[in-house]
């Protein structure tokens, strides 16, 4: 639903499941420069709360994200300036890095960056109105979010290609068969079951959560047998910290 707060991310927790929302409705949740700053912000809040064990990333209004907003292209007043506030604040980076599972529920027009803000979170579900593009090859542009690396490692060579160079519309239905979404649900379930899921997560300990994504998401690129000895080495860090004594 959409938020009267004037502020372009809201942040809340429910219990041990942290709750961000992109907050711009009347432009569909186009990502510019306050968005990026408080999720930048939000993100860092689940990253340092030692409480939160899972995260959910939804959008207000009719859409969950249509991705950057064009009217803010080209507006820094330095290049140079733009390149350093995009290094120090690197949304995606910290996204992905966040030590305990995450869920994008998607809904309406979820297009170019907002698509790949959902493929940078660890599971996605989606409402039946979910419509789904990549249409920056026809701008000229690359998805430049990470999108040629997240779409080709959640759907696949062949499919990820196919959205990326063709910019084509897929609903939500498509997204289920190609392995883009894990669920389909009624929009006035969304929230719901989004919930729902972050708290199964957030029974396992945060530490258990944060090592079983390093061992997957680390070994993706590797050769088997690279990628267990980094399940091995994970494994064996694991052990040691339950078994070491704790203060009191």
């Amino acid at each position: 639903m959409a938020s009267e707060s004037g502020e372009a991310v809201l942040y809340k927790k429910r219990g041990a499941v942290a709750w961000i929302i992109l907050n711009r409705p009347r432009q569909y949740n186009a990502y510019n420069v306050a968005m990026r700053d408080g999720l930048f912000a939000a993100l860092g809040a689940v990253h340092d709360d030692s409480e939160v064990r899972a995260m959910v990333l939804t959008g207000a209004g009719p859409a969950f994200s249509t991705g950057g907003d064009l009217a803010e292209f080209g507006s820094a007043p330095s290049p140079i300036v733009a390149r350093w506030v995009r290094f120090r604040r690197d949304v995606w980076g910290t996204l992905r890095s966040i030590p305990v599972p995450t869920i994008a529920a998607v809904h309406g027009y979820t297009v170019g960056g907002g698509l790949e803000m959902a493929l940078l979170c660890d599971f996605a579900i989606a409402a039946e109105d979910t419509r789904i593009s990549l249409p920056e090859t026809g701008s000229g542009m690359i998805p430049g979010v990470a999108g040629t690396q997240t779409a080709s490692r959640r759907l696949g060579l062949g499919r990820a290609l196919d959205l990326c160079i063709t910019g084509r519309w897929i609903d939500a239905r498509d997204a289920l068969l190609v392995g883009l979404v894990a669920e389909v649900v009624p929009l006035s379930s969304l929230d719901r079951r989004a919930l729902q899921m972050a708290r199964e997560f957030s029974r396992i300990p945060r530490e258990m959560s944060a090592t079983l994504k390093l061992a997957v998401w680390g070994g993706l690129d590797l050769p088997v047998q690279a990628g267990l000895e980094i399940e091995r080495r994970l494994a064996r860090r694991l052990e040691r910290s339950r078994a070491a004594p704790r203060r009191h």
